[in-house]
């Protein structure tokens, strides 16, 4: 698993099956020495928890595989730019890199509307890449919402 096209198909695996749960559909995986180490999707729904994003997910079972809250030498794939929240964590946890799909320019925070991961004030500075299989990763979360706002048209009074 060395190229990030192939990195981020396995991220959008892990989109689809949040999809298919009825989440938001994000999803990530860890690489760690070429492997991957983790895998998450989004479970805000399912939890009850409004922390339960695929990177938060992700680091947590990160930290559990590697014993170490540090990740100097991980590599976070998510299939669209992660929100402040997400971003803060990879900076505390001291991510390598983060390489995304779709951007965000309302809430990202890896350099769309925000720059978390590079600001300057921050004791650390993850290295990012965001475009990576983009269209596909933006269909997904297009099409998730676009069948969201149907069911709701389909499920409101006077609909027969």
């Amino acid at each position: 698993m060395t190229s990030d096209e192939a990195c981020m198909g396995e991220a959008l695996k892990e989109a689809r099956l949040a999809a298919q749960a009825g989440e938001v559909p994000v999803g990530a995986v860890a690489v760690f020495q070429g492997k991957i180490i983790a895998r998450a999707g989004n479970t805000v729904e399912a939890d009850g928890d409004a922390t339960c994003h695929a990177e938060i997910r992700l680091l947590r079972e990160c930290a559990a595989v590697l014993e170490d809250w540090r990740m100097e030498d991980v590599e976070i794939f998510v299939t669209k730019e992660p929100c402040a929240m997400c971003a803060g964590a990879m900076v505390n946890a001291r991510v390598k890199r983060v390489v995304y799909g779709m951007p965000d320019p309302r809430s990202g925070a890896c350099g769309s509307a925000l720059d978390v991961t590079g600001f300057s004030g921050m004791l650390w500075q993850v290295e990012v890449l965001g475009g990576v299989r983009q269209e596909e990763c933006g269909a997904l979360i297009r099409d998730f919402f676009r069948s969201v706002r149907l069911r709701k048209r389909d499920e409101s009074p006077g609909k027969a």
